[in-house]
């Protein structure tokens, strides 16, 4: 029986129609396409809208049409709203072809006639392709109800607390002693002031007493195998040499702890620690770990105080790593960030210069719980400076660095401003390129901070340099700045001077990446499923992002993406069950070779390799049919459903509208 097709050209408004013809293309595919069977086309306003979709319902009902064709925009964006509208005509929704005459067409070109002649092709190639769809039905898996969430910053918090809370099980992995993340290492947030740790510490607390979720700090995640319902995942729990069935929490190890170690993770080489310690007063969970790079025990053989001392012998030196697997459905990546190395901008000083600090060390400073008690102080832990400089969009904005806006850096030179001059009463310089105050409160903190005295000076800093050219610039750090406002270069002297740096994607995000079958960026930031309309899935299903891992942010937009994958992932375990795209590789075993070039080519991890048959074969579930594999066996044993070669080389002759006219070609004699 020959197909019935039905043709839909799409005016999208005049995203389309201001350089197509729509309505010639419509009246061309009806009359030349005939013969391949379309037996209705129409153009219409917005096809994607209910009267567009009802009106191709209508027609496949009334013309008993057999196959779709709908000329719109990319099916990445409406490929799920055409198929479902032959569904709910009893057309099988893999029937349907979407093909792009906006991205692909109007878009790229300003010659109407031109553009109307490419759509007229790219139509006719939808036309040849759709003949040799076949009908299909999505791959229907069950969906585990645990959930895992891999870091333990604020984002992580609240993806955990809210899957919790509806009653489902959570693994909160960390790789740090206590959860927290950066905000536990923060004095105040903008724009209200609030105590970090205030409002962080109840969540952290939640997170250690909830009945759901089970903490597994001082670990990583090592292997992650199956798909979305059903993922298993090996993590390794690093050594505490702590009984944490038995430690108290007390503290009294690392109080009588005599070795002293610099603290450059959480006090940011501002302060010290124990070979034995917890992070911070407030960790969670509350016990504490053995340092063994830096305990003498480990490296003499000796002391062992902290075990002579602990009231319940919780102390035990030949602890091993362990490993454990965990079967989830979902996982939700919170990950974080890194702080950009101001070391990498040398002509700013930081690491040569004693009173140039970075923003995290700022922060701790600050900080009541910091190494200064809060007191603002230069290196020497006892001067109050008089004047201080901060510099905005340190490593960001710079096409030498990062090119993007870092999104926190200028709200939070403004917090620091403030800061400094309620404590010290200090002259305070802050050299912008452009303030950035877009959301809730903000322009109204930038206003106070006017109010309030602080200097502002536009222009991107050249240098920080302790030279003196002038007796009033000795023993300063001078700012070399282009005032941009009065178009002048000029020299600052300050007593101390804060590098406001960026944020950038953690240094190991490639690696995690790879592991949980994901894709980063050009920045290494993790790509998410669509910008816009889906922030917080990706392009493998089951995996989901949340926080600083997508990109930027604030503490605020954290918070909510954090509860945006939580949402996500509950409204998968309440379906119970997920549907999947059909269209994956299948692998036919009797031409396969064994190579195994698909195994290793695979981003996905979906090719399995049967030792005893010598064959590969494709986990449909894991498979999001890329169709690299296809393309690279050399056997040609792999084919894509949905993409055969017959679809393909049809849709090339339709391109070529060798469907309509066969053109002679001369032969030399």
């Amino acid at each position: 029986m020959s197909e019935r097709i039905g043709v839909y050209i799409c005016h999208c408004g005049t995203n389309i129609a201001g350089i197509v013809d729509v309505a010639d293309v419509s009246k061309w595919a009806g009359e030349k396409l005939a013969d391949q069977g379309v037996v209705i086309s129409r153009d219409y306003k917005f096809m994607c809208s209910s009267l567009g979709q009802e009106l191709i319902q209508k027609d496949i009902k009334e013309q008993k049409l057999t196959r779709v064709v709908v000329a719109a925009c990319s099916p990445h964006l409406h490929e799920k709203t055409f198929r479902n509208a032959c569904k709910g005509a009893d057309l099988n929704p893999y029937l349907c072809e979407l093909v792009s005459i906006r991205e692909q067409d109007s878009w790229v070109h300003t010659d109407k006639v031109a553009a109307t002649a490419k759509a007229k092709a790219i139509v006719s190639g939808g036309v040849a392709r759709v003949i040799h769809h076949e009908a299909l039905e999505p791959l229907r898996v069950p969906i585990h109800p645990a959930t895992l969430v891999v870091g333990g910053g604020i984002a992580g918090i609240q993806a955990a607390l809210e899957i919790a809370d509806a009653g489902f099980r959570v693994y909160l992995v960390e790789r740090e002693p206590s959860i927290g993340g950066h905000m536990a290492q923060f004095d105040k947030t903008f724009p209200t002031l609030d105590c970090s740790a205030c409002i962080l510490t109840p969540k952290m607390v939640d997170v250690g007493n909830h009945p759901n979720i089970t903490l597994l700090t001082w670990s990583e995640v090592q292997k992650v195998d199956g798909y979305v319902g059903n993922f298993a995942v090996t993590i390794k729990k690093k050594p505490r040499y702590i009984k944490t069935e038995d430690c108290t929490g007390c503290g009294i190890c690392w109080e009588k702890c005599p070795k002293k170690v610099i603290d450059n993770v959480f006090e940011a080489g501002m302060g010290n620690r124990k070979a034995v310690y917890v992070p911070f007063p407030q960790a969670v969970p509350k016990y504490p770990v053995i340092d063994d790079v830096n305990c003498t025990y480990y490296l003499k053989g000796t002391c062992k105080a902290c075990e002579k001392f602990c009231p319940t012998n919780a102390i035990d030196f030949n602890q091993k790593a362990e490993e454990i697997t965990v079967e989830v459905g979902n996982i939700i990546l919170a990950t974080g960030y890194d702080l950009f190395d101001a070391r990498r901008i040398p002509q700013y000083g930081y690491g040569k210069l004693a009173n140039v600090f970075t923003n995290l060390e700022f922060e701790r400073i600050c900080n009541a719980a910091g190494p200064t008690g809060g007191n603002i102080v230069l290196r020497d832990g006892k001067t109050t400076p008089k004047t201080v400089g901060i510099v905005h969009c340190v490593g960001s904005r710079d096409k030498n660095y990062n090119a993007y806006c870092s999104a926190i850096c200028c709200m939070q030179s403004l917090k620091f401003a403030h800061l400094v001059r309620e404590r010290t009463g200090a002259e305070v310089y802050n050299f912008y390129i452009d303030i950035r105050t877009p959301s809730k409160g903000y322009e109204e903190f930038y206003q106070r901070l006017l109010e309030e005295g602080t200097r502002f000076v536009r222009g991107k800093v050249a240098e920080v340099t302790s030279v003196a050219r002038v007796p009033e610039e000795e023993g300063k750090l001078i700012i070399q700045v282009e005032d941009t406002l009065i178009g002048k270069q000029r020299r600052i002297p300050v007593d101390m001077v804060i590098l406001s740096s960026g944020m950038q994607a953690r240094h190991d995000s490639k690696d995690i990446a790879k592991l949980f079958g994901i894709s980063c960026s050009a920045d290494d930031w993790y790509i998410e499923r669509h910008p816009k309309l889906d922030p917080v899935a990706t392009m493998t299903d089951g995996i989901y992002i949340a926080g600083c891992a997508q990109g930027p942010k604030d503490i605020p937009a954290s918070v909510v993406q954090g509860a945006a994958a939580a949402a996500r992932v509950l409204g998968k375990i309440q379906q119970k069950e997920i549907a999947l795209e059909p269209v994956r590789a299948t692998i036919n075993q009797d031409q396969c070779s064994g190579c195994r070039i698909c195994n290793n080519l695979c981003p996905f991890n979906a090719i399995l390799f049967h030792e005893d048959k010598m064959v590969s074969e494709v986990n449909p579930a894991l498979c999001q049919g890329c169709g690299t594999c296809v393309a690279g066996c050399p056997a040609g044993a792999i084919s894509g459903t949905g993409f055969s070669n017959e679809q393909i080389l049809s849709q090339i002759d339709g391109l070529l509208l060798l469907n309509i006219t066969q053109v002679a070609v001369p032969v030399d004699r």
